[in-house]
């Protein structure tokens, strides 16, 4: 996790065959980023060589050069459709070098979608773990075979270099951004602002087979709500089911086409996101967050908090009483 500081500076790279999608979710995300009392928490900086052609039939021009590469804190490449690091491999010499000296003095670096293969272009990928979209999977998991692609999950956090797959991916990397810089508070607000989830795990399957019911009391999405309620309280695989009118296998098995994960490991996400909130803003023992949000006790809050985010729970409420 990193320290809370203001004013966190963000050069997005813009190159040719940019997708707009793409462009605008740093923007909206960060953006929508606020500290209690509305200062902005991050500053954009949109740069490229020069105006870019984006996929959808317009060009982008840029406020600034290369050079704020140099100065940003963190550098963000939006995915590309056309250019040398889909096609060849290759990648313009300026914006090669621009990305290897951000990287070297330690800024954070970040992909969205196919802009992983900016950086892999780079050499920032060389024996990493990275994600980018599975539909271009084929494609660039050639080019780079010296990537340890993952194709199947939302987003890959590897410390400094972070990579996401494609579209809605993008705005799940940016929260969990936001999330380790400023905790879930801010991200929280942040992903009301924007009217998205505020979180969905990294390891998420991307592509799920079927889609989310929309509303009617339609599928699992109302005892999702009705579970979030009752965090504190011991809800069984059985009781799910049964607040939705199913059997446990039909409950089950829709639960796992609308969310990707089973009911029990998304409750235990749940679980552990809330205590994060409740570690952040409230100055309650670990015992009392552990049973308001259903873990039990402090010492499984401590287990589980260890294996989501690698800190126990003091260190965790510490840094964001920094």
């Amino acid at each position: 996790m990193r320290k809370n500081r203001a004013m966190h500076s963000i050069a997005v790279l813009v190159l040719d065959g940019v997708v707009p999608f793409d462009l605008g979710v740093p923007a909206q995300v960060f953006g929508a980023s606020r500290d209690p009392d509305r200062n902005r928490l991050y500053e954009l900086l949109v740069c490229g060589e020069g105006p870019a052609r984006a996929e959808a039939g317009f060009t982008v021009t840029p406020d600034h050069d290369l050079s704020v590469v140099a100065r940003a804190d963190t550098v963000l490449v939006p995915g590309i459709h056309t250019g040398g690091p889909v096609t060849d491999g290759t990648l313009p010499g300026p914006v090669r070098e621009a990305l290897l000296a951000a990287a070297a003095r330690g800024a954070r670096i970040v992909s969205i979608c196919t802009g992983a293969s900016v950086l892999a272009a780079a050499g920032l990928l060389d024996g990493r773990p990275a994600a980018t979209h599975w539909a271009w999977a084929k494609r660039i998991g050639g080019l780079y075979p010296r990537v340890d692609w993952d194709f199947d999950v939302l987003f890959v956090d590897d410390g400094d270099v972070l990579t996401s797959a494609g579209v809605g991916a993008g705005v799940d990397l940016c929260l969990h951004i936001v999330r380790s810089d400023h905790g879930a508070e801010v991200a929280n607000r942040a992903a009301r602002r924007c009217v998205v989830p505020p979180w969905r795990d990294g390891g998420q399957a991307q592509y799920i087979e079927r889609p989310v019911p929309a509303g009617g009391g339609i599928g699992t999405e109302p005892t999702r709500a009705w579970v979030l309620d009752r965090l504190s309280e011991p809800v069984t695989l059985e009781e799910m089911a049964g607040h939705a009118r199913m059997s446990v296998r039909t409950f089950t098995r829709r639960f796992r086409d609308e969310t990707g994960s089973s009911p029990r490991q998304w409750l235990l996400r749940q679980r552990v996101e809330h205590a994060r909130l409740l570690l952040e803003s409230t100055d309650l023992g670990m015992d009392v967050v552990a049973r308001r949000s259903g873990l039990g006790s402090a010492t499984a809050l401590r287990q589980h908090l260890h294996a989501t985010i690698g800190v126990a729970p003091s260190a965790y409420r510490r840094t964001f009483r920094h």
